[in-house]
């Protein structure tokens, strides 16, 4: 019996990696807006806001977190 092995090894220029490296810098900044977007519009909420959310004043950055990169 025979077997053959084909190994192929894909190499991305320079262009390629460097717009994947966009994109990805892209994506950390949209995330990092939302992350501060959410955090700004529930610290404007009154403690009365937040109880009525089920939220404190100590949970609003774990909120934010999750809104923005869904941890």
């Amino acid at each position: 019996m025979a077997y053959v092995t084909s190994i192929r090894s894909v190499q991305m220029s320079f262009s390629d990696r460097f717009a994947a490296l966009a994109v990805a810098l892209k994506d950390m900044i949209a995330r990092r807006r939302v992350f501060n977007q959410t955090l700004f519009e529930l610290g404007q909420l009154s403690d009365r806001d937040l109880s009525d959310l089920g939220l404190s004043r100590a949970s609003i950055s774990d909120v934010a977190r999750e809104a923005a990169y869904k941890v």
